[in-house]
């Protein structure tokens, strides 16, 4: 008997084969390169990253599954890959001074941004738990290496071990709530759980209900929710900076975009169940990441605690599980990943050799010596604590519409105050950059052309968001037709 095997249609990620095979390219090219020959790797890297926002944004508009049923290319995933092709270009576009001068000009680094990259467009595109499990080690173990890319650091080494670790630790987490579902409902496939679970819901509740916890333990960890950021502060401290600016935009947003997936398109029967637990997780990470963050002298420190106040909105979002909540959630990770990878080229910038310049106020009098730089901080420091007319204030305000309008009145009020309270320690590095006394000298700063476009991309597009969000609104709305 002949048996003939299903057509394989590679369509749907056509765009995470460009960043595969990007990848491999720059790992074979860099055998044959000489030290000072191997910015032709930082072209090579954007070109690829180009050609899959390309190849990607030709797929938006309709639902495309692959390889039975376990990826989808959809809208939503479109929206997600292009936020972390961006994220990526940006990543590299800092990176091109940062690591000569650290001395980490290594082929393998843009290779493994391309293939944390192709982890998370695994991940936005999973429809099935054992994918997005795959996608979410490929990007994690790309995530562990750079985070310990400099090699000679024992800050760094510190942060890529605790990294590990911990993250190791979630991931069993999260495969122990896999295994869960699948012996309840019999598949790993998103809607194959959904369509099973109101069968369920009386004769195994208890199981699904663990199941659930699981996943939101492994998923808090990645998107540094508390109880689960512990090791937000001290791995974006000891990471390189360009990398600590990667983690905390693309990997974030690839997250929630599973939490988001799962919960709403697979575990949505059970919302009474899961809502009351994120939202007192929302509560808590918005709380505690801002009042944390106002202690903090070390910069990288300040903006990880803030990224865990972030987090918290984001989640809130979540709790409101309506359409213009998810609306929110992919306008606010487009505008986070813009103004966060714009404050940490800045602090890339002001760096030197061996000192980097963390401390706060190390910024003084910025303002006056560097006029443009100090500017550039400050619409993002402003769109961070969401001050109109930035993005961040559209981003989190429509955030706190989403959840008034699901009825979490209560919610949306904490959320406000915790952003009153996060506009002291946004501010105080403005004042400090206008309205301080140098406490050190600002060496010459050489500038390379790649720096100076990530930085007119970043503060162009927060401006951009914030003075005329209409055209990406629309868009991220029609984004989430997959699911409403």
């Amino acid at each position: 008997m002949e048996i003939i095997a299903p057509p394989i249609d590679l369509t749907g990620i056509m765009p995470m084969i460009i960043i595969a095979i990007t990848g491999i390219l720059v790992l074979i090219i860099d055998l044959f390169l000489k030290e000072r020959s191997k910015n032709i790797l930082i072209f090579i890297s954007l070109t690829g990253v180009i050609i899959a926002a390309r190849v990607s944004f030709s797929q938006y508009g309709g639902i495309h599954y692959s390889f039975h049923r376990t990826f989808v290319m959809d809208t939503f995933s479109v929206f997600f890959n292009l936020i972390f092709l961006l994220g990526t270009a940006l990543t590299i576009l800092i990176s091109a001074n940062y690591i000569k001068r650290e001395e980490i000009n290594h082929g393998e680094y843009y290779a493994l941004i391309l293939f944390a990259t192709m982890g998370m467009m695994l991940m936005a595109g999973g429809s099935d738990l054992i994918t997005i499990f795959l996608g979410l080690e490929i990007m994690s173990i790309s995530l562990y290496i750079l985070a310990g890319f400099r090699r000679t650091k024992k800050e760094s080494n510190e942060a890529a071990l605790k990294y590990f670790l911990l993250g190791a630790f979630a991931t069993g987490f999260l495969l122990y709530g896999i295994a869960i579902l699948y012996g309840v409902a019999g598949s790993t496939n998103l809607k194959d759980i959904a369509a099973s679970i109101p069968g369920r819901l009386f004769d195994q509740k208890p199981l699904l209900l663990m199941g659930m916890a699981l996943l939101i333990i492994g998923l808090g960890f990645k998107v540094a929710s508390v109880p689960f950021h512990m090791w937000t502060p001290d791995v974006y401290e000891g990471a390189p900076t360009s990398i600590t600016a990667f983690m905390s935009a693309g990997p974030k947003a690839a997250a929630f975009a599973v939490f988001f997936r799962i919960f709403i398109d697979s575990l949505g029967n059970m919302e009474p169940n899961w809502n009351v637990i994120i939202g007192i997780m929302a509560v808590l990470t918005m709380t505690v990441g801002n009042v944390l963050a106002i202690a903090q002298d070390n910069i990288k420190r300040m903006l990880a605690y803030s990224s865990i106040a972030h987090a918290g909105y984001i989640l809130v979002a979540l709790v409101a599980a309506n359409s213009l909540g998810f609306t929110s959630v992919l306008f606010y990770m487009l505008a986070y990943t813009l103004m966060n990878m714009g404050a940490f080229a800045i602090i890339i910038i002001l760096g030197n050799k061996g000192e980097e310049h963390l401390n706060i106020s190390d910024y003084a009098g910025l303002g006056f010596k560097r006029p443009l730089i100090a500017f550039a901080m400050s619409v993002f420091m402003f769109s961070m604590a969401g001050i109109p007319p930035m993005a961040g204030f559209i981003g989190k305000f429509y955030i706190f519409s989403a959840a008034i309008k699901a009825g979490y009145i209560g919610l949306a009020i904490i959320g406000v105050i915790n952003s009153v309270i996060s506009v002291f320690y946004y501010l105080r590095i403005t004042v400090i950059m206008y309205m301080r006394e140098p406490v050190r000298e600002f060496n010459p700063i050489s500038l390379s052309p790649l720096i100076i476009l990530a930085l007119i991309i970043s503060v162009w597009g927060t401006l951009h968001l914030g003075i005329l969000p209409g055209t990406i609104i629309e868009f991220a709305r029609k984004s989430t037709f997959a699911f409403f």
